[in-house]
């Protein structure tokens, strides 16, 4: 089994090393000086109980790896439209590109039925570059719970968590999910394969939806905009809206708002990714988690009064930071 990780920076860097481990024919896209810091001394994993390095086969040329059986997508999602003809020499007729991309999957409306069966989502795939470039049958879900940092090139840093539930757009336990999960097992990971993988998408997605736009406005922590009344009732606000727009489409959440806002309180002193990349001057993933949930609304008729106010607020944020637009 040949798996290529597209996007080896955190959690595809933390993905490589632990297959490597575990032996499997993996090999890695990246750019710039995590790739030479790989290329050059291999990539190095800290963990709490010590640390890795493993030699990975690691290009900026995708046909230098050939094709693939999985082509695991792990960018930030407003970067992969752009990046899809680059990744062509990475699939064949059977390849599977797994989506380990944060916010609602461009390939959210593919095997659903009814008659929002095969509704494109712009937001997410402006232009239908993936809908078209991969197309929906090859694709398999994926929802990535880790949490990591890259602290220096070719060092990732594993804060918490090594679930990657997996899931067809069907619902099936296909034989390729299977093999993937059998696979990821192997390098002492979970991944569960999930006949309701939609229903995980919602829950993470109700607070990179209101908990990012939130910090990168306030520049507070998880542990403060959770607890602080004022943005609490924000986050709670969003998460209502997002919650009458996804049991519309048939979505069966298992925890209530309060428990899930109750949870990002309990993380702690934590900085979301949106806020680190308005830091780190990096482009903001806001149309993947904001603005997707926007355009749902739009789709099944439902107002989103308090997420349109923080999607304006924080788009506004992002332009005149030079990241988003």
């Amino acid at each position: 089994m040949k798996i290529c990780i597209f996007g080896a920076g955190a959690i595809g860097g933390y993905l490589g090393v632990k297959l490597a481990q575990a032996g499997a024919d993996v090999s890695l896209v990246a750019r710039g000086p995590h790739l030479a810091a790989m290329q050059a001394d291999g990539l190095r994993l800290i963990e709490d109980a010590g640390e890795t390095c493993v030699s990975v086969r690691a290009s900026d040329d995708p046909a230098a790896l050939g094709v693939q059986d999985y082509v695991i997508v792990t960018l930030k999602a407003h970067s992969v439209p752009a990046l899809v003809p680059k990744m062509a020499p990475l699939i064949g007729p059977e390849t599977t590109v797994v989506s380990g991309v944060n916010g609602v999957p461009w390939w959210y409306f593919h095997g659903v039925g009814g008659e929002l069966e095969g509704t494109r989502l712009a937001t997410v795939d402006p232009g239908n570059a993936q809908w078209e470039g991969f197309g929906p049958d090859r694709v398999l879900g994926c929802v990535v719970y880790p949490a990591a940092e890259v602290i220096r090139p070719g060092v990732i840093r594993h804060v918490e968590g090594n679930r990657f539930s997996l899931g067809e757009p069907s619902g099936e336990k296909s034989e390729r999910a299977l093999a993937l999960s059998k696979a990821l097992a192997s390098a002492g990971l979970k991944a569960p394969v999930r006949p309701r993988l939609r229903d995980e998408i919602w829950v993470k997605l109700w607070g990179n939806l209101s908990f990012n736009p939130i910090s990168a406005l306030t520049h507070a922590t998880l542990d403060v905009l959770c607890t602080d009344p004022g943005t609490r009732g924000v986050a709670r606000g969003m998460m209502g809206e997002a919650q009458e727009i996804a049991e519309k489409l048939g979505v069966k959440f298992p925890i209530d708002v309060e428990r899930r806002i109750d949870g990002g309180a309990a993380v702690g002193a934590h900085r979301t990714s949106m806020l680190q990349d308005l830091d780190a001057g990096r482009p903001m993933e806001i149309d993947a988690l904001v603005a997707s949930v926007q355009e749902l609304g739009r789709i099944t008729a439902t107002p989103t009064p308090t997420i349109d106010t923080v999607l304006a607020l924080v788009q506004l944020r992002g332009r005149v930071a030079g990241l988003y637009g």
